[in-house]
């Protein structure tokens, strides 16, 4: 598909539309048109979609497959509650700090080979954390899966968004949204199931090792069935973004992890105090950057864009009270109710359920009713989490999977209205010729909250549980997520009406 967009002068008055803002994003040595996009050596086929789909599914079922086997971890392990934590958002930080990076180089060396090479490391690196001996070996194994999943997931989106158009992309980015939001629920299912069948004695490593032979599968198809894409104007690395980048997101997240566990020392102050500055640091270094006609890590002219800009924000408190959500349900269930990992597992089955049915009739419903769709997503995920609240809250002694089950329902029906069409939107306003970064800054800002929620609510469950009890600490933090949500629909309210 060649593409050229002739765009008028610069000096544009007014708001900021993609006509406008692109020629910001794209110029390199001084032109003002658009680069096209590289035309694919072939439309992505069905086959070839299920595979970068695939490619899709894995890191984000990871992220939360392994809370449910947090205490047997724990206890096989003699982790430790700060190394637990390091296991889940460890993971999480190692992605997101790399997701742009990941992007950029699919843009550069072309994106079928990136997502092939992602996929073996992947493979590789979800062995390492089958056979770990230690806890600081599985730390080690899990950041390093991260960073392989960094470089496979922009991939998928740039190879959806270059190589198909029209209705099929539409309907393309509407199953992405569908299947990053179920893999989230399908870890903890998945992750309870085969920790309870401990298949060929493995225990917990088996979570790990069924990577294996998925990882392959992707490799052998998308070497048969995905096109090979890149950006026509490829710009060199950002170094200094990168670095900038990856120390703020660094100095944020790792003091809120290990703070609590190491009664928090002078150095994670120290630390935190300085996530501001390096974060101005960066604004400044890729504003300058692309002022002066390179193509920076994150190009900032993207934000100009209104839908995009209040897409980008709403994610932040959504994701992060959904990561958050997850690994304390996870914990309360198995610590503080005794489930097993089944049980625990199961639990999340009512919420897994009403997401997928929503997102389902999400793309019929986002056509007719648009981003209002998103507003009623958020309002019935805040009814979810006040049902959810005042169940624990009332009869802690009689919880049970099929006691949470109407909160869960209810929740899991607002997550499927509000995840897939948030996605959609985002993607939509992205320009295909900044595909790879464009779906960097989507995944890198849905995981990096991630990790927040699991750092922020995490790290306040398990410091109020042992003095509040674990019903008061699960409904405090069942609270403070309901009325986080109350954020997230008045900026639903914000969004275009319309979503392409």
């Amino acid at each position: 598909m060649d593409v050229t967009i002739h765009t008028a002068p610069q000096q544009t008055t007014g708001t900021p539309t993609r006509a406008n803002v692109l020629p910001r994003i794209t110029r390199l040595g001084g032109s003002t048109t658009a680069a096209p996009a590289v035309p694919p050596s072939g439309r992505l086929s069905t086959l070839g979609l299920v595979t970068v789909l695939l490619g899709a599914f894995l890191p984000m079922l990871d992220f939360f497959i392994v809370n449910v086997a947090l205490p047997t971890i724990d206890k096989d392990l003699s982790a430790g509650p700060a190394t637990l934590e390091l296991f889940v958002a460890g993971y999480g930080i190692a992605y997101a700090v790399l997701l742009v990076l990941g992007g950029r180089l699919g843009d550069l060396y072309g994106r079928k080979k990136l997502f092939v090479a992602g996929a073996l490391l992947f493979g590789l690196t979800s062995l390492a954390c089958g056979f770990a001996p230690t806890a600081l070996a599985l730390v080690v194994a899990r950041v390093a899966q991260g960073a392989s999943a960094a470089l496979m997931l922009p991939q998928a989106l740039a190879t959806i968004q270059a190589a198909t158009e029209g209705e099929r992309r539409a309907k393309a980015m509407g199953i992405y949204g569908a299947v990053g939001g179920i893999s989230v629920v399908i870890g903890q299912v998945l992750g309870g199931v085969l920790l309870s069948a401990n298949l060929f004695g493995t225990g917990w490593r088996f979570i790990f090792l069924v990577n294996v032979p998925v990882a392959l599968v992707a490799v052998v198809l998308a070497l048969r069935t995905v096109p090979e894409t890149r950006s026509a104007n490829p710009a060199r690395v950002d170094i200094p973004g990168t670095v900038l980048l990856a120390a703020s997101l660094l100095a944020l997240l790792v003091p809120l992890m290990e703070g609590r566990s190491l009664g928090w020392p002078v150095w994670t102050w120290v630390v935190l105090a300085l996530f501001p500055f390096l974060l101005t640091a960066f604004v400044l270094v890729e504003r300058r950057g692309e002022r002066a006609g390179q193509v920076p890590l994150i190009p900032l002219s993207l934000l100009k864009l209104r839908g995009l800009r209040v897409g980008l924000t709403m994610a932040v408190p959504f994701f992060a009270g959904f990561g958050g959500f997850m690994m304390v349900m996870a914990v309360a269930l198995q610590v503080g109710l005794r489930e097993g990992p089944i049980a625990s597992g199961l639990a999340m089955v009512p919420m897994a359920t009403g997401f997928f049915a929503a997102s389902l009739a999400g793309p019929r419903l986002l056509s007719r009713f648009g981003s209002r769709v998103i507003v009623t997503g958020a309002v019935i995920q805040a009814i979810g989490l006040g049902t959810l609240a005042l169940t624990v809250a009332n009869d802690w002694s009689g919880i049970s999977p099929w006691v949470l089950l109407p909160g869960m329902a209810i929740a899991g029906t607002g997550q499927g209205l509000v995840m897939p069409p948030l996605i959609r939107l985002v993607l939509s306003q992205i320009p295909v010729e900044r595909a790879g970064v464009g779906g960097g800054i989507l995944a890198t800002t849905q995981q990096s909250s991630l990790a927040l929620g699991v750092a922020t609510l995490g790290t306040l469950f398990l410091s109020l549980a042992p003095s509040m009890g674990m019903k008061d600490a699960l409904t405090l933090v069942l609270v403070l997520q309901f009325a986080a949500t109350f954020l997230v629909i008045a900026l639903a309210t914000r969004l275009p009406r319309s979503v392409g």
